[in-house]
């Protein structure tokens, strides 16, 4: 994949994980980049549990979990 889906994928990851941690998230902007950085954790931790996903809707399921847990754990800090 080019990296302009990887930002695109980690974008809508982003977006989505603001919808499903109703005020725990940083605005349309803040989401976004949180969904970007999201990827790249949700695939550490897929990895660490040895889960595998391919395609375009695997890519965007990792980037969102990575993401709810990202905005998760900021939520944690910044309380």
């Amino acid at each position: 994949m080019s990296i302009l889906l990887y930002i695109l994928i980690g974008c809508l990851a982003g977006f989505l994980a603001g919808k499903f941690m109703k005020g725990g998230g940083f605005g349309l902007i803040g989401n976004l980049i949180v969904g970007i950085i999201g990827g790249v954790v949700g695939g550490f931790l897929f990895g660490l549990v040895g889960i595998s996903s391919g395609g375009l809707i695997g890519s965007l399921i990792t980037a969102t979990v990575g993401a709810v847990v990202l905005l998760w754990i900021i939520g944690l800090v910044k309380n």
